[in-house]
């Protein structure tokens, strides 16, 4: 654990991901040097912070690489997550970091390099990893729609579990209102994770034309034995952009070339993550604010 005599200040920031208005996307502590901490020391300070991740940034041992990150919920270590990916990136270029590869900034994680580009607008969008797909079973879907009520699953696409170091399992329902709607079963939820292995329940839906987004997306996991609702997920959505890919875009081809997912929506928030496909690979992307600039002495 942390001595007194140890104390050094160390950069810190709160920002919030996936949104340009404060207090409307997902929170995420970085802190930006953390040489020196080890893992519990990391973990006792992801359950201080209280979000549902905190980062800690340390010198890549890849040459590639223009920084180490490591994340961390309240509970374990990730290899990866997607907000942690752009807000920790947003910190570190805030803060003035140069990378090595001009509008390129090169992340050192748990799954390897992900690369994150730096658009001109001002988003930043991470290179999705690659994921391992595997369809749910025709008799687990009973277990899924009582997780779910009252909503109903759409029928022309089965459940999918998607891995990307971390894994979801993801389910699309016949529309945008039906995920609003849909009331999640915190027992059912716990024990999907616990027989499939999952970090998550995901559940997306289409918004017919001139609605605010293409797809609305809520994700759904229990830690500590409660019911949490990830305000914004960079993974959950890198997931889905893959999986619709391999679905040969279901909703039209002009998402093939990008979209926009709103996520947020019942936990009053307006969070919102642009997907754009460049030779056929999705990009995750999301604009970031900082919310506080200071130090941690730990």
């Amino acid at each position: 654990m942390f001595r007194r005599d140890d104390v050094k200040p160390r950069a810190y920031k709160q920002v919030d991901v996936f949104t340009t208005s404060p207090l409307q996307g997902n929170p995420l502590a970085v802190i930006l040097d953390a040489e020196g901490l080890n893992e519990m020391q990391m973990l006792s300070l992801a359950r201080w912070t209280n979000l549902s991740e905190t980062t800690f940034v340390f010198k890549s041992t890849n040459p590639l690489a223009d920084y180490l990150v490591r994340i961390f919920t309240p509970e374990k270590e990730l290899p990866f997550a997607g907000h942690p990916t752009l807000g920790t990136a947003h910190a570190l270029l805030e803060a003035g970091l140069v990378t090595k590869q001009p509008g390129v900034v090169m992340q050192e994680c748990g799954v390897g390099l992900v690369a994150v580009n730096i658009l001109p607008e001002g988003t930043l969008a991470f290179s999705a990893p690659a994921v391992t797909l595997r369809t749910l079973a025709a008799e687990e879907r009973e277990t899924l729609m009582a997780a779910l009520q009252p909503a109903v699953i759409a029928t022309d696409t089965m459940p999918v579990i998607a891995d990307m170091g971390i894994r979801w399992l993801i389910v699309r329902m016949p529309s945008a209102q039906s995920c609003l709607t849909m009331t999640p079963d915190q027992a059912i939820i716990k024990q999907l994770q616990t027989d499939h292995h999952v970090d998550g329940v995901v559940i997306y839906g289409a918004y017919s034309s001139g609605e605010p987004a293409d797809y609305e997306m809520r994700a759904f996991l229990v830690e500590w034995d409660k019911l949490v609702e990830d305000p914004v997920t960079g993974s959950a959505n890198a997931c889905l952009a893959r999986l619709l890919k391999a679905n040969n875009f279901p909703d039209g081809g002009s998402t093939a070339q990008g979209y926009q997912v709103r996520q947020g929506t019942q936990l009053h928030r307006d969070g919102r993550v642009s997907i754009r496909f460049i030779d056929g690979e999705p990009w995750i992307g999301g604009r970031s604010c900082t919310l506080i600039n200071g130090w941690l002495n730990i």
